[in-house]
């Protein structure tokens, strides 16, 4: 059967793999399910932002580079984001049970080992090994509740899923910085062994494997290995972009190297009789529109966070914690408002809710690029809370769009899809938004530094302060005196968060057009394939 008929027959004949008898006891319990899956995911989402925090203390005691720093978080983006879809696969031969619970297994080992690390090269491998690890875990929870919620609780069963996603996101740097402040580095790391002991005997004991009829039984890996490099040159783009300069010849050329794998892995796909991606997935409008949309997302949300944490440390002067505090209004709107979502989008269906959550989005973006140095609190909460009001339902319907739109033996591609296309956009946000920021910084810095009447810059200086400033840091040598400090300080404040203004508009632009892509989604037309069925 070629890969065009399995694709049509599956969206023809939804039923197919129709729920059976209900489940008895705990195996295959659909809200156990959620549960159980929702902790390994939390493992994966809180070391997302977690380890951020960690890095300068790991500098330090481990006498790292800057470069080694950045390849502690570089090296775990690469490996998951490369990894993502090959992961769903395996996920859909094997079974998301077996593949959810090796990464589990893996993602803790791994982390245990970074705590036990006496060298920053170790940290570096144990990192990518989670990132690996890492991969397998989140496509097989997304693939495990398709199989064992019906359609009707699917939506607020992705909600709950994504608050945990939300809330662990915003909640590791205040997590990350009590853990490094009061205990150690390490700790941020060994903190993942007991979940993961915690996610793996609930798992043993609760999730039940679930397989389709016609699930793949070969492995495509040649697509496997051009999808791979593909990613990893795309990604890699635009990790050093900033760093090379984006019309440098090296990133022009990964960049140009990226899209010519990609043309390759799409042409390769027409000749593989279980092809990775089976190219006609992407047919269905409404799940080409959810793989967008989640892009579109993840660059305003990912790219617009990047300069917040610069904004509330650098330029308000508040710890890591307060920091995190700070952005309560954001998680805590995320955690009510994602279950919430997922009831809308089961009433309404997901068009409504998506339109309007992208809109609420481009609103919080406008909002937060009014942002000065002097604004209070309770200002900022309205816009970083109402953009977890706009968050929520775009992260729950455009997860339910793409995996309810992809046939039942290819729920781990489709979670795949949903995650790499996560990775893709918040890796792209932070990239086009940091160019943005170097850009204002680059124009305005020098004439704001003359303006305030301050000693001139060598060009050699000026590149340093601009570097400085792009982070919301002032450029202040040891000896200057304090009222030089402060005029540098204003001047370095005054031009970051003029550029982090520019930047929040480009934000804001990117989510109007999420809130047109969003018109062309619909209800997942396979989602009544799910195999869930009792406990409800």
């Amino acid at each position: 059967m070629t890969s065009q008929t399995t694709v049509d027959k599956a969206s023809r004949e939804p039923r197919e793999t129709a729920a059976p008898a209900p489940a008895k006891g705990l195996r295959g319990h659909p809200w156990l399910t959620l549960f159980s899956v929702a902790i390994g995911v939390m493992m994966v989402a809180l070391d997302g932002t977690i380890v951020a925090i960690a890095n300068p203390a790991i500098q330090h005691d481990l006498n790292a580079s800057l470069a080694d720093v950045q390849w502690i978080t570089n090296g775990y983006m690469l490996a998951l984001a490369v990894s993502l879809i090959t992961a769903g696969k395996l996920g859909d031969r094997f079974g998301h049970r077996q593949t959810f619970l090796i990464g589990v297994v893996g993602f803790a080992a791994a982390s245990g080992a970074i705590g036990l690390s006496d060298s920053v090269a170790l940290v570096i491998v144990f990192r990518v090994l989670q990132g690996l690890f890492g991969a397998l875990l989140m496509p097989a929870a997304l693939g495990l509740l398709r199989a064992t919620f019906p359609a009707e609780k699917l939506n607020m069963a992705i909600g709950i899923w994504g608050m945990v996603i939300g809330a662990s996101t915003a909640g590791g740097p205040i997590l990350g910085g009590v853990l490094v402040e009061h205990v150690s580095w390490q700790s941020v790391f060994f903190i993942n062994v007991p979940v993961g002991v915690i996610a793996l005997l609930l798992g043993l004991v609760i999730l039940k494997d679930h397989r389709a009829e016609n699930a793949p039984r070969s492995f495509d890996i040649g697509g496997i290995v051009l999808l791979s490099q593909a990613m990893f040159c795309l990604i890699w783009a635009l990790i050093k972009g900033s760093e090379w300069g984006w019309g440098d010849y090296r990133t022009l050329g990964f960049l140009g190297a990226a899209v010519a794998l990609f043309v390759v892995f799409a042409l390769s796909q027409k000749n593989v009789r279980e092809p990775l991606i089976p190219l006609a997935m992407f047919r269905s409008i409404p799940l080409s529109a959810g793989a967008v949309l989640m892009v579109l997302m993840a660059f305003a949300f990912m790219g617009g966070l990047f300069f917040v944490t610069f904004y509330l440390q650098n330029v308000h002067g508040l710890s890591p914690v307060d920091s995190g505090l700070h952005l309560l209004p954001l998680t805590g709107m995320m955690i009510v408002a994602s279950p919430l979502a997922g009831a809308m989008i089961t009433k309404f269906g997901p068009r409504v809710p998506l339109v309007g959550g992208m809109v609420c989005t481009a609103v919080a973006m406008f909002g937060m690029s009014q942002l000065e140095i002097g604004t209070g609190t309770l200002t900022m909460s309205i816009w970083f809370g109402l953009l977890g009001l706009g968050l929520a339902p775009v992260m729950v319907g455009a997860t339910e769009v793409i995996v309810g739109n992809a046939p039942m033996e290819l729920s781990g591609v489709a979670g795949g899809l949903q995650q790499a296309a996560m990775q893709v956009g918040g890796s792209l946000g932070t990239a086009v938004l940091g160019a943005v920021m170097a850009s204002q910084v680059d124009s305005k810095l020098a004439d704001n530094w003359k303006a305030a009447q301050l000693p001139p810059l060598s060009p050699q200086q000026l590149d340093q302060a601009s570097s400085a400033v792009e982070v919301g840091i002032p450029p202040v040598g040891g000896n200057v005196p304090p009222e030089i400090a402060g005029k540098i300080a204003g001047v370095a404040h005054d031009t970051f968060v003029s550029g982090m203004s520019t930047a929040f508009m480009v934000a804001g632009v990117v989510a109007v057009v999420a809130a047109l892509v969003a018109t062309l989604t619909k209800r997942g037309a396979n989602a009544e394939a799910g195999m869930g069925a009792g406990h409800i």
